[in-house]
């Protein structure tokens, strides 16, 4: 079996698309989502799209999904900030119930047995909840009280939007990056598994996608094909940025 891990979409249709094609291309057998559909400019799109590949996908909730399904159930995410919050206000409103049900079946984590690679252990942030960061440069023993329970061999993560394969222990830790909001290069990073982990990056017309998104009724849509598709941010600035804020 070879899955194609996509983590981190955040409403970048275009993206998704493109990678969609690279992992019909491969011939991968499933698809496993790892969070963060939401919020983005066109994620009710993302997620119909996902919902009718012929492939079978498999879903896990992000923060992202997280809180959208909170909002519509009337919790307020009040630690997030306002323009997030805005965001998340702004999907509440656009999905229906059907949707909302769908998003609370997701589960936090998912397990698999993938060919060359055994066990496989597919979670948003770490095995322990949806909002922890810890990136590539994360000392290794602050990490390993955050990987001692996990049996299986490889643990697939994502949220930092940022590509690594390191060790934390015996545990091989793959980070997917980011589909829709990558930090560093520009383009829609994923990862390949089976019989080996690949990380992969596509390619896809990023001002036409620009462009795309800049059309949606998203809040903040015009900003979001500036900073996340045409320009992101530097790896650099975001690894310091996420120094003062690991595993808190």
């Amino acid at each position: 079996m070879r899955v194609a891990a996509i983590y981190d979409i955040h409403g970048n249709l275009p993206a998704l698309e493109a990678v969609l094609d690279d992992s019909r291309r491969e011939g991968v057998d499933r698809i496993v989502v790892g969070g963060d559909v939401f919020p983005g400019p066109l994620a009710r799109e993302s997620l119909e799209c996902l919902l009718g590949l012929e492939v079978p996908v498999s879903f896990i909730h992000g923060n992202g999904d997280r809180a959208v399904r909170e909002r519509m159930a009337g919790i307020e995410a009040v630690n997030l900030p306002e323009p997030v919050r805005e965001v998340v206000r702004w999907h509440a409103e656009q999905l229906d119930r059907g949707q909302q049900e769908l998003l609370a079946g997701w589960p936090a984590s998912l397990r698999l047995t993938i060919d060359g690679l055994g066990e496989t252990l597919f979670c948003h942030a770490t095995p322990r909840n949806d909002t922890e960061i810890f990136t590539r440069l994360t000392d290794e023993d602050r990490l390993r009280p955050v990987f001692a329970g996990v049996s299986a061999p490889l643990v697939v993560c994502g949220h930092t939007h940022m590509q690594f394969d390191r060790a934390v222990g015996t545990t091989r830790v793959v980070n997917a990056g980011s589909v829709g909001m990558p930090f560093g290069r520009p383009g829609a990073f994923w990862l390949l598994l089976g019989p080996d982990v690949e990380l992969r990056r596509t390619s896809y017309d990023l001002a036409a996608a620009a462009e795309r998104i800049r059309s949606a009724s998203y809040p903040g849509a015009r900003e979001f094909a500036e900073r996340h598709v045409l320009h992101p941010p530097s790896e650099e600035d975001i690894l310091e940025r996420y120094a003062s804020a690991e595993l808190r």
